[in-house]
């Protein structure tokens, strides 16, 4: 179960299984962050408010997971507690940050599993593992008992082999998400053109022109590359300074030591830049889904790493390209699986109104309903 840094009691037959990312308090246990600088640190005195209410409401806390070091990376590669194997594309990363979440929903050791998203770390897993993915709207789902405390990126989101199964575990996680049925016969969905792999695209585009609940509507987010931009220079500023105490001890991996380094020396000119960039995305994609409610792409713009490169250092940031744009805007985001016809996996992506999670979720379980 190399999901897992330490599992919890079993279930019994009437109860979901939820496996918890490492960056989640868990009363008892200690929040490690994928890192040996964390590996002595004391036991959480209370459990994160999710997972209060994935307890309360009958779910079974399994075993924390395996996660990028500090929530720092998009491979899933980790040299401390080990590297997460892809159940479906072992030759493949399992994608960062919530490796260890994604994997253990795909090979079948929970039914759900608990991640999060600062630049794509739920949707990138999920893409990478031919699985489910939801980033809700920014600030939906507590983030108490969550690290880092501050963030104005990061999301809590759910990993889950069907969709349905992430539509009820948001019902429990979040007051404020009430589940709906959809009654449009037709649904306008804003198909946004891309740079990512010819064959990425088209298998997705192709996906959604198969099912005829759905319109496409080209659009444009003339932004999108600049909010990625932004969203690293934002990201780094954040991390470095929820991460500087674990750069200063030295115990750091090499790859994330060296990000976090480079993250060290984000200027206040570029984060006011950023935020500028911000603003101007967000207005973009609001103005869109005023007239499409949801938009849709690629949730990768290529073919996942090898595991083989990731090991051995590689990297590459604009795996997240497609991704992270709406970490920064702060829109729900969901990775839908796709029936690719390659060798690895392809993932559509559909981004939705600020707090409209529950109609992305319903359209979410109509398309997988379609794409079987």
């Amino acid at each position: 179960m190399d999901s897992f840094i330490n599992t919890f009691s079993t279930s019994t037959n009437d109860q979901l299984t939820v496996a918890i990312k490492d960056s989640i308090d868990i009363a008892g246990s200690s929040t490690q962050l994928g890192s040996a600088a964390c590996s002595v640190s004391s036991p959480a005195q209370q459990d994160a408010e999710i997972v209060k209410y994935l307890k309360k409401n009958g779910f079974s806390v399994i075993g924390k997971t395996v996660m990028h070091e500090l929530a720092f990376g998009m491979t899933g590669v980790n040299s401390t507690y080990g590297t997460p194997t892809n159940p479906l594309f072992p030759n493949l990363i399992p994608g960062g940050s919530s490796s260890g979440s994604a994997t253990a929903v795909a090979g079948g050791e929970a039914d759900v599993a608990i991640g999060t998203d600062t630049g794509g770390s739920v949707r990138m897993p999920a893409a990478c593992c031919g699985i489910y993915g939801l980033k809700p709207t920014f600030g939906l789902v507590s983030r108490k008992g969550v690290w880092p405390t501050e963030s104005s990126l990061d999301c809590v989101g759910v990993f889950a082999k069907i969709p349905e199964l992430i539509t009820k575990t948001m019902e429990v996680i979040s007051p404020e998400f009430k589940a709906v049925t959809l009654d449009q016969k037709i649904i306008t969905v804003g198909w946004l053109e891309t740079d990512a792999d010819e064959h990425i695209n088209t298998t997705v585009k192709n996906a959604l022109i198969n099912c005829s609940m759905i319109q496409l509507k080209p659009v444009q987010l003339p932004d999108l590359d600049n909010a990625f931009e932004a969203g690293l220079t934002i990201i780094n500023r954040e991390t470095w300074l929820a991460c500087k105490d674990f750069y200063a001890t030295g115990k750091l991996g090499d790859d994330v030591a060296k990000r976090l380094e480079k993250a060290s020396h984000t200027t206040d000119r570029e984060l006011v830049e950023a935020e500028n960039v911000r603003a101007t995305f967000t207005a973009q994609v609001d103005a869109l889904l005023a007239g499409t409610r949801v938009l849709a792409l690629p949730t990768l713009p290529n073919a996942p790493m090898t595991l083989t490169d990731a090991l051995a250092g590689k990297t590459d940031v604009t795996a997240s390209k497609l991704v992270r744009p709406f970490n920064l805007s702060g829109h729900p985001a969901y990775a839908i699986p796709c029936a690719s016809g390659a060798d690895f996996p392809i993932s559509l992506q559909l981004v939705g109104r600020k707090g409209d999670d529950a109609f992305l979720c319903a359209l979410a379980e109509c398309l997988a309903a379609s794409f079987l």
